[in-house]
């Protein structure tokens, strides 16, 4: 790891090491250590073959995806996620999210989960959003400064909350950080700035609230069904019943009106409040905000895990369609999957990236008549090194393969 430090490279190392041992000598025994499997997934779902196998690879990808994104530096005890030039800054909060969920679910064959885990806490906690301190800025640079506006993106801030819950429920909460205190205060931040309180839909980030044109938009690749569910587990508070709900009513809508043949969604939704539709071109980011493109791949994913979970039926409805979609579309082979469609299925990048393939993994495991391209496609993930992609694509090849694993549970 490259630590960002004034000290020369070997005595940054040493030091690093030093606290990284002591750190692990007070590390706390994690409850569900990587490979116990301590939750059974909804029955009826299926896996790819081989359990040892599928810990294996999981181990050994984890371990390449640690020491190319996982970095301390910025401050003492700080640990942040690398991005290597795959977004504007170095660190985003989404990365940050990723790794804050990443990291407790690999305690076991991580020995030093905990320390990693507090390092990335601490730099979340040093990059406060400007609207709500309990919320993270989304975008530093190599100097560890914030850009790009000292404001919030609702997916780093749901990853970070879902983080200190998993954190809580691996290591408890009485050593010297309350993983449930803190995350209830993210939680409650997120009700209060990243959900807009007519529709209870996420809005984008912590900043959309007070926008005429955003305010009333959503980005369909933050809808964590099952995270969703952990907060209102965590806060005991029945707003989130509410949140899920109107969730799972807008998704059928849109799928309704606009992908009935494939069950994709858009990078974004606008008029929510009225008529929900696919956002126009450039609404937010890119000619792809109303397609479905480098957000809403992650959707698959989601909608998938979500019923591995929970066993509720409209998640399998749309994760199967999109499954069998996909399957018809890539004619059987995963190395048809493209980067990028329209809501049709009409493709507008033939690239493969995993950050696309991967996720459709997830939404082939929720019926048996799935298995066989499952398979295909795990085989084909797993087969993909590190190199081939980028910090995005590798985070979301990490986490599909944390799932597919039978390694991710709530806490």
């Amino acid at each position: 790891m490259k630590l960002l430090t004034s000290l020369p490279a070997g005595v940054g190392a040493l030091a690093a090491a030093v606290v990284a041992c002591t750190a692990v000598a007070a590390a706390a025994a994690p409850a569900r250590p990587f490979g116990s499997h301590p939750v059974a997934y909804t029955a009826g779902s299926v896996l790819p073959s081989n359990q040892a196998a599928r810990d294996s690879a999981t181990a050994s990808f984890y371990d390449q995806w640690k020491a190319k994104f996982l970095q301390a530096g910025c401050g003492s005890g700080r640990f942040f996620v690398n991005t290597h030039g795959d977004t504007d800054g170095m660190v985003v909060s989404e990365g940050q999210g990723y790794g804050m969920e990443i990291v407790p679910l690999m305690a076991g064959h991580d020995p030093n989960a905990q320390a990693e885990f507090d390092g990335l806490y601490k730099y979340f906690r040093d990059h406060p959003s400007q609207n709500a301190k309990d919320l993270m800025a989304w975008n530093q640079n190599s100097s560890c400064k914030n850009i790009g506006g000292a404001d919030s993106a609702t997916d780093g801030d749901i990853s970070i909350a879902f983080g200190l819950l998993l954190a809580d429920r691996q290591w408890g909460s009485a050593g010297a950080i309350n993983y449930l205190a803190e995350g209830k205060k993210v939680i409650a931040a997120i009700k209060a700035h990243d959900v807009n309180p007519q529709t209870k839909l996420l809005n984008v980030g912590d900043w959309a609230l007070g926008d005429s044109q955003f305010q009333f938009g959503t980005r369909p690749s933050d809808y964590m069904l099952d995270h969703i569910r952990a907060f209102r587990n965590a806060s005991g508070d029945s707003f989130w019943d509410d949140v899920l709900t109107a969730h799972q009513n807008l998704i059928a809508s849109m799928v309704a009106k606009f992908a009935s043949g494939t069950g994709l969604m858009p990078d974004f939704i606008m008029n929510t409040n009225t008529s929900a539709k696919p956002a126009p071109a450039n609404w937010l980011e890119s000619p792809d905000d109303g397609r479905y493109s480098w957000n809403s791949c992650r959707f698959p994913w989601h909608i998938g895990t979500d019923w591995l979970v929970s066993g509720d039926a409209r998640s399998r409805t749309e994760a199967l369609k999109l499954s069998n979609w996909i399957k018809g579309k890539a004619g059987g082979n995963a190395s048809n999957i493209g980067s990028g469609y329209a809501l049709s299925g009409s493709s507008t990048s033939s690239d493969y990236s995993l950050a696309f393939a991967a996720p459709f993994a997830v939404a082939a495991s929720v019926d048996s008549s799935q298995e066989a391209w499952l398979n295909t496609m795990w085989t084909k993930i797993v087969g993909q090194s590190l190199a081939s992609d980028a910090y995005f694509a590798n985070s979301i090849k990490m986490q599909v393969m944390l799932v597919l694993s039978n390694n991710f549970w709530l806490p």
